[in-house]
């Protein structure tokens, strides 16, 4: 499986931004997907997870503000980011199964 992240970028806080992981390859095969992030001097931590059965799992600092999606027709994975903090401001990967996609920035600034 390749996995091909883009979507991030600069936003104020309290904005949005929707990333997405293209998928291609033997992604018959996946059975998770999701996103994880790590913030400058912090370790890797889980934002959202999705089963091939559409169970989501979101961390507790994300929960009501973040919507993890996956679209069949474009084999795409979304992360719908609304009511950015400051805190979220990270590198964003995207996951399948133990595969890992290229990173991408996320800034929540103003």
């Amino acid at each position: 499986v390749q996995l091909q992240a883009s979507g991030g970028g600069l936003v104020q806080p309290g904005g949005s931004l929707r990333l997405s992981c293209a998928a291609s390859g033997n992604i018959f095969s996946v059975e998770n997907m999701g996103w994880y992030r790590q913030a400058p001097g912090k370790s890797r931590e889980m934002v959202a997870l999705m089963t091939t059965d559409g169970e989501t799992k979101l961390a507790d600092s994300v929960k009501g503000r973040f919507i993890i999606s996956f679209d069949n027709h474009r084999s795409t994975l979304y992360l719908q980011m609304n009511g950015l903090k400051p805190e979220d401001t990270a590198v964003y990967y995207c996951i399948a199964d133990q595969t890992w996609g290229q990173e991408t920035l996320v800034t929540v600034s103003s």
